[in-house]
């Protein structure tokens, strides 16, 4: 009997953040991961996020709900007398999705609506790996509407995934 891999979930953890942020909701990330599981037999869901040690509860609370973490350090910009923290995950997620885990899974299951991940969306379709990428937002790159067919938005199953806090006041 051959026993087939399970898909495994690569999330750009800063574009699903803001994706459904910038519409006005949350993510509860314990139903996002039985969702991806029971919706797509994901077995292993990694969330690629810049590290601040500051969030250390969060971290701890995402591994809580099944999830494994990369971290990418980050660094402050300062721009118009302002600072803002970035930790820009793509190279590591490309990484991890074509070479890292690669053997690992049946098929990928990419979360982002960034276009800097079409090179990679592109090769995961070619091997035959791309189950779908799950856009947060409506509003995804141009660069992935090739891929249309593989495209899930977020907000289809919104109600599935979102945080209890917010379900009651909607």
């Amino acid at each position: 009997m051959i026993i087939q891999p399970g898909n495994f979930a690569f999330i750009d953890a800063q574009n699903l953040y803001q994706g459904v942020k910038s519409q006005g909701w949350e993510v509860d990330y314990r139903r996002l991961r039985r969702y991806l599981r029971d919706k797509y037999n994901v077995t292993k869901a990694i969330l690629f996020i810049g590290y601040i040690a500051e969030r250390q509860l969060v971290y701890d609370f995402l591994r809580s709900c099944g999830y494994e973490i990369v971290f990418k350090p980050t660094v402050v910009i300062r721009e118009n007398g302002k600072e803002r923290i970035k930790g820009n995950v793509d190279a590591e997620l490309v990484l991890h999705a074509a070479a890292v885990e690669y053997e690992n899974y049946g098929q990928a299951v990419i979360i982002t609506g960034d276009g800097d991940f079409a090179c990679l969306v592109e090769f995961l379709e070619e091997k035959g790996k791309l189950c779908r990428v799950i856009a947060p937002s409506k509003e995804y790159s141009k660069l992935l509407k090739k891929y249309r067919d593989k495209v899930v938005v977020i907000s289809k199953f919104k109600d599935k995934i979102k945080s209890q806090e917010q379900r009651s006041v909607d």
